[in-house]
């Protein structure tokens, strides 16, 4: 019996990118993505840990070390992408972190570092996997993870980090217009307070008081989270671009 070119793009494992991989946001992504059967590939500076996920996962995740702060090293990483799998279907830009420094007293070194790590490296990150998706099968899919801080301006996030996670949105809203037409679906996902171990950066209080704000009385978990993705990445996800998804209970309608 012959196969139809229909029937092998059916059957085409699809291969994802996943910044910051080996954070606790990053690995529910993979989890998830790897539930639907597409190999996995992470970015990420810690290198032991990107290991000790190889290991425990097997052949359908390949963990790269990479500092995503270097546009050399992130074309580096794709390159070899390309080279081992011939494309990309999906990247979700999930690196980042968040920097407390308090306006005016924000030192110039830490402002570049959290666009750096927020924003430029999910540019970087777009510019090369665009590249490999465009002989791809089917939609693509870019998912950025943002986050509430880019429009509540009740919570205690610094501007630093609001600027970089607001320009991200930007960032998906202009790639979405710019390459609807060749089937490349771009969304940010903004969840609120979700249990990562971003929470170290603030103190117990002021934790404990935006926590008391959702209104399901707890954090968000990441494989909640990293749902959203999973479907976003799904056939499902298909007809959703340019669009921010705001994940926080309904705290903040009005």
């Amino acid at each position: 019996m012959t196969t139809t070119g229909e029937d092998s793009a059916m059957t085409k494992q699809r291969v994802a990118v996943i910044t910051g991989a080996a954070g606790g946001m990053g690995r529910a992504i993979v989890a998830a993505l790897l539930r639907d059967d597409i190999r996995c590939y992470g970015l990420d500076i810690e290198g032991d840990a990107l290991s000790g996920m190889a290991a425990e996962i097997g052949p359908e995740f390949v963990g790269l070390r990479v500092d995503l702060t270097d546009p050399a090293q992130i074309r580096a990483a794709f390159e070899r992408i390309a080279s081992e799998a011939g494309g990309v279907d999906i990247l979700a830009n999930n690196a980042g972190t968040c920097l407390m420094s308090e306006f005016p007293d924000i030192p110039p070194a830490e402002l570049d570092r959290q666009m750096s790590l927020n924003f430029s490296s999910a540019f970087h990150c777009c510019q090369a996997a665009i590249k490999l998706m465009q002989n791809r099968d089917g939609v693509r899919k870019i998912i950025n993870i943002s986050s509430n801080g880019a429009y509540n301006f009740d919570v205690f996030d610094p501007p630093h980090y609001r600027a970089s996670k607001a320009a991200l949105d930007t960032l998906t809203k202009d790639l979405a217009r710019r390459f609807a037409r060749d089937k490349i679906a771009v969304n940010s996902i903004a969840p609120a307070m979700t249990e990562t171990p971003l929470f170290k950066v603030v103190s117990d209080e002021v934790l404990q008081a935006a926590i008391a704000q959702m209104p399901h009385g707890r954090a968000m978990q990441p494989a909640e989270v990293a749902e959203w993705v999973r479907f976003l990445a799904s056939p499902a996800g298909d007809i959703s671009s340019g669009n921010v998804i705001i994940l926080n209970q309904g705290r903040d309608v009005r």
